[in-house]
């Protein structure tokens, strides 16, 4: 047998906040789609950052942080933010006006892509055999969940190709950002100060597009929003930002996107709970070929740190 110690990302150091990440995002898709009812998504988007940022750049003073950037740090903020909390989650939102939740988690499966291909083209990470084989598991289930989802979805072809296009850029806006955050610039200052700035940086420059495109801030006075922007805010963006950033650093980009990976699959299990969701061979099929690749992949060496 082998003595050599399990790969990083096989140790619950980085299971546990993994498996955190992947619940409070497989959460998320259902409330997103909550709030496209009345206000513009680009407002929604703006609300949700402004929260996020207020409370990591809190919990970086509780941490005793500098909250202080200089030249470089506020240039990367602001281009991070602009990459990751405007551009992909503008994407994100109009994408569900065109198809479904679970289809747009689907399509952001698809990060492990471009995250493994700029990792190694910026960052010189190798994938490795195994993490190779794991991910092409993985996406053989993302398919067959993809089939599942537009076998129920009654957007038509044209809406559905709108939809999940906008998807695709959302996700090479998320990829862009992912990689960000492993290079050296972004490990040279707190993350909550980095990140907090971004969020906020990126708030106000939705606000900027929002009020250009769609006139003055639009709110709705209820219950389930306000609370829902709350748990976005909170939850869905500070926290799980916090911890996903973390996992990029240690594992790598391509390692971590298999929480991307994962949601679609805890958004079902979600769905089944709290909304009747009814799963047919293909979904199930999906399901198991997306565990199986994600347990080849946590358990490769490459890219390892």
């Amino acid at each position: 047998m082998s003595d050599q110690p399990p790969p990083q990302s096989a140790r619950l150091s980085i299971l546990i906040p993994f498996l955190v990440v992947t619940l409070i995002w497989g959460s998320t898709w259902i409330v997103i789609r909550d709030q496209l009812s009345v206000v513009p998504p680009s407002w929604s988007v703006s609300y949700r950052f402004v929260v996020a940022g207020i409370v990591i750049l809190g919990w970086g003073l509780v941490r005793g942080d500098s909250l202080k950037l200089d030249a470089r740090g506020w240039g990367f903020a602001v281009a991070l933010g602009f990459a990751q909390f405007v551009l992909n989650f503008n994407f994100v939102y109009r994408a569900e006006q065109h198809i479904t939740s679970g289809v747009v988690a689907i399509v952001y499966a698809l990060l492990l892509v471009p995250n493994a291909i700029l990792a190694r083209v910026f960052l010189g990470q190798l994938m490795g055999r195994q993490l190779l084989i794991g991910s092409a598991v993985a996406m053989a289930g993302v398919a067959l969940l993809f089939l599942h989802e537009a076998r129920l979805s009654d957007a038509g072809p044209e809406a559905a190709l709108i939809g999940i296009g906008i998807a695709l850029l959302g996700v090479l806006s998320a990829s862009v950002a992912n990689v960000m955050q492993a290079t050296k610039t972004a490990k040279a200052y707190p993350m909550a100060t980095i990140l907090g700035w971004a969020m906020l940086s990126g708030a106000a420059i939705d606000a900027v597009f929002a009020w250009t495109t769609v006139g003055p801030p639009v709110i709705e006075m209820r219950w389930g929003y306000v609370l829902g922007t709350l748990y976005l805010g909170a939850l869905g963006s500070a926290l799980a930002f916090t911890i996903y950033f973390q996992l990029i650093r240690t594992i790598g980009p391509a390692k971590a996107a298999y929480t991307s990976v994962l949601i679609p699959v805890i958004a079902m299990l979600l769905s089944t709970l709290y909304e009747g969701y009814r799963w047919s061979l293909l979904a199930v099929a999906g399901a198991v070929l997306v565990l199986i690749g994600l347990v080849l992949a946590l358990k490769a060496r490459r890219p390892n740190r």
